[in-house]
């Protein structure tokens, strides 16, 4: 298998894993807190990544270790805490929508910091377009649906550019030649280590006791050793094969996979403009990925 194969592939098992972490959560929230949900699922994930690489990794120099400060504040911490947050202030539906603006913020910060895969060109942000089009048919039903809030808008969408941010880390990450078991679990303890102060300030409780019903451990166990341990590693291999901008546009595939998840989990209906909206979000990320999908290179600068 080819190394652009394998990029696709790992970014498409990545989405529609973290496409139904929406169901996850929405179970687990009848028991813990957003900031309890996000600090358990991490922990997880970094005991899975031990038990499946337990040799540390030494790090070269002190650039680096900076390098995996920084991808652990902006993916593992950053990024949940702000969604979260925005969840407080605003709707699901907004919050939904504002965050799959990611592949721009990340095609727009990778551009602006020459990470080598070129200016984003016309098929990319006609693509943009289409699947956000696509994504507000999926999330707002109607036009009365649509409730706006400056505060948790804004925080949703600091959260897309921050995930922009930690894509472009996960690329140059890439570039230090370390085991990528090793370097995701070592965001992970930075993210950790950045979560402390919002859990102490948000109400967290260890309460294991919750961890008794079957559906929480089972739940919990998959959020943090499928949702973060596994599919961080497989979008990291998928950055490092096919770069962080058409690895983000699987990013639009999320709002469907939890549709479909919706409607087959929690029998939600699925309406008419719902699939149309699905099929124009699928339309938006071929177009975002035209130029890959007929092997052509973008023009880099």
């Amino acid at each position: 298998m080819d190394r652009r194969t394998l990029g696709h592939l790992a970014a498409l098992f990545t989405i529609v894993n973290w496409g139904t972490t929406f169901i996850a959560t929405k179970v687990l929230l009848r028991s813990f807190t957003p900031v309890e949900i996000l600090v358990f699922r991490f922990m997880l994930g970094v005991v899975a990544l031990f038990v499946a690489c337990p040799r540390l990794l030494r790090v070269k120099d002190r650039k680096q270790e900076l390098v995996f400060l920084a991808a652990g504040l902006t993916g593992a911490c950053l990024y949940y805490l702000m969604e979260n947050v925005a969840l407080t202030y605003t709707t699901a539906a907004n919050v939904g929508v504002i965050v799959t603006a990611a592949p721009l913020f990340t095609a727009l910060i990778v551009w602006k910091t020459g990470g080598g895969e070129g200016k984003p060109n016309g098929k990319f942000f006609l693509g943009f377009v289409t699947a956000m089009a696509g994504i507000c048919l999926i999330s707002f039903p109607s036009i009365s649906s649509v409730s706006l809030d400056w505060r948790g808008d804004l925080l949703a969408l600091g959260a897309a550019a921050v995930w922009g941010i930690y894509s472009r880390l996960v690329k140059v990450i890439a570039t230090f030649g370390y085991p990528i078991l090793q370097t995701t679990r070592r965001t992970f303890l930075y993210g950790l280590v950045f979560m402390i102060p919002a859990a102490m300030t948000m109400d967290f409780h260890w309460g294991l006791e919750r961890f008794a019903q079957p559906v929480n451990a089972l739940t919990m166990l998959y959020l943090g050793i499928g949702a973060c341990a596994l599919c961080f590693v497989t979008w990291g291999v998928a950055v490092n094969c096919l770069g962080a901008v058409k690895t983000s546009v699987y990013i639009y595939l999320s709002p469907v996979i939890t549709l479909v998840c919706s409607a087959v989990v929690l029998k939600e209906h699925m309406t008419a403009a719902s699939l149309a909206g699905a099929a124009l979000t699928l339309g938006g990320l071929v177009l975002s990925q035209w130029d890959a999908l007929r092997g052509k290179e973008p023009v880099k600068e």
